[in-house]
Order: structure tokens, then sequence, then C-alpha cells
């Protein structure tokens, strides 16, 4: 999954129409290889960005579930931790073979 494009679903409070959009623009992005569409393109873009947008409203609204609701900050602050080890071990990565290159 992009790791921009957060879960939606069973969070307290519940997700806005800014956020249900903010995923289908990533979406959109990711699918299309683009990130700003042509002049030519724009409105397919956005319509495809808008029509996201309403099904992913609709599947956020409709889907049930028996487990708690999550909470916001503690969700925002396990993805933090997550960013942060992934990058730190991509850093040691990236030192170890800079290590290795410049080793006889």
């Amino acid at each position: 999954m992009c790791r921009n494009i957060v879960p939606l679903n069973n969070l307290a409070p519940a997700a806005t129409d800014a956020e249900c959009h903010d995923a289908a623009l990533q979406f959109v992005r990711k699918i299309s290889g683009s990130t700003s569409p042509s002049r030519a393109n724009q409105a397919v873009f956005d319509r495809a960005v808008e029509e996201i947008a309403r099904a992913t409203r609709a599947l956020v609204d409709d889907l049930t579930t028996s487990a708690p609701r999550k909470d916001r900050d503690a969700e925002a602050t396990k993805r933090r931790a997550r960013s942060a080890e992934r990058y730190e071990a991509i850093r040691v990565f990236q030192e170890q073979k800079r290590a290795a290159r410049s080793a006889p």
C-alpha cells in the first residue's frame, strides 16, 4: 500500500470528507504515475479523484466492525514510529554501503 494513504476505517473521530479526498488524490496519483496532470488530462484526473473520493466515503461509512474505534493520535504516533524506524534502517544501510565501497 502507498505509505501516504492511511487506513480511514474505524477511527475516532470518524474520517472526514477531506481525508477521503486526500486518499483518493494519492491513489489517482499513484495509478496515473503523475502528481500533476497535463492540462489535457486535468479534467479526467479531477473526475477520477472525485469518483474515488465518493466511493471511499461510501465504503468507510458502510463498513461495520465489532472492534473498538482506534484513537487517531495513537495511530499517528505508531505511523511516525514505523517511519522513523524505516528511515533509520535505510540510513544505516547506506552508511554500510558507503563504507564497503571505500574499503580497500
